[in-house]
C-alpha cells in the first residue's frame, strides 16, 4: 500500500487524517512542521505529501518548494490541506508546486478519494 506523509502542525488533525487513512490501509507518516516534512520526505520517500500551508520553522509552501527543487524528491506529489481558502492562497500553493489544495474541514470520504485519485494519476 502506498506511503503517505502527513504534515500538519496540529496533533489532533495530524492524527485524524492518519486515522482515516490508516484504516484505509495506507502507511503514514507524520511530520510536525515543514522542516520536519522535508526531513522525512527525503528519507522515507513517501508516494503522496499532504501538508499544511501554515506551519512553524518552514510554512508548507517554503517546504513545497524545496521538495520541488531537489531531484530526489521532485516527482512527489504534494497537496496542501488549509483552512485558507482564498483564490491567492490556492494560487500560491499551486505556484510553490502542489498538485491540489483541499480545504479543511474535510469529509473523510472525499479526503479518501482525492488521495486514490491523486495516487492513480501519478502512479510511477
Amino acid at each position: 500500500m502506498p506511503k503517505i506523509l502527513i504534515a500538519e502542525d496540529e496533533p489532533d488533525i495530524r492524527e485524524l487524517v492518519a486515522l482515516i487513512l490508516e484504516l484505509d490501509g495506507y502507511e503514514i507518516v507524520q511530520a510536525r512542521d515543514g522542516q520536519d516534512a522535508v526531513e522525512k520526505a527525503r528519507a522515507e520517500r513517501p508516494d503522496l505529501i499532504l501538508m499544511d500551508v501554515r506551519m512553524p520553522r518552514m510554512t508548507g509552501y517554503e517546504a513545497c518548494e524545496t521538495l520541488k527543487a531537489d531531484p530526489a524528491t521532485q516527482h512527489i506529489p504534494v497537496v496542501f490541506l488549509s483552512a485558507k481558502g482564498q483564490a491567492g492562497e490556492v494560487e500560491a500553493g499551486l505556484r510553490a508546486g502542489a498538485v491540489a489544495y483541499l480545504l479543511k474541514p474535510f469529509d473523510a470520504e472525499d479526503l479518501l478519494a482525492q488521495v486514490k485519485r491523486i495516487l492513480r494519476d501519478h502512479a510511477s
